[in-house]
């Protein structure tokens, strides 16, 4: 299935993938509620978010650009000092542009 790049096009690739991203997230809120949150699910699901963060974030590390990696060093490092992911991740994407539009 090939879509032509106009704007209609685009556009309904934008609406296509909303609504995608919609269903996933409200069938994933409905299947869930059929699921009792015992201390073992919680821990699944705790883990469960780290992990697709780590499969992120990983190869961004090895074959992202030097501001990638720099967003990444600055964000962990700043993590690791206050414990605050809000502040942490702005200041990433601070270093981020910052370094890109510096080199």
């Amino acid at each position: 299935m090939t879509v032509e790049t106009t704007a209609f096009g685009i556009t309904l690739i934008v609406v296509v993938m909303a609504l995608v991203t919609l269903a996933t997230r409200l069938g994933g809120a409905l299947l869930m509620s059929f699921v009792p949150i015992s201390p073992r699910v919680e821990g699944f699901i705790n883990a469960m978010a780290s992990s697709v963060l780590i499969a992120i974030l990983t190869p961004l590390a090895v074959e992202g650009d030097l501001g990638a990696r720099l967003a990444l060093a600055s964000t962990a490092l700043l993590m690791l000092l206050f414990r605050k992911p809000l502040p942490a991740i702005s200041a990433g994407i601070a270093v981020a542009a910052l370094t890109r539009y510096l080199v």
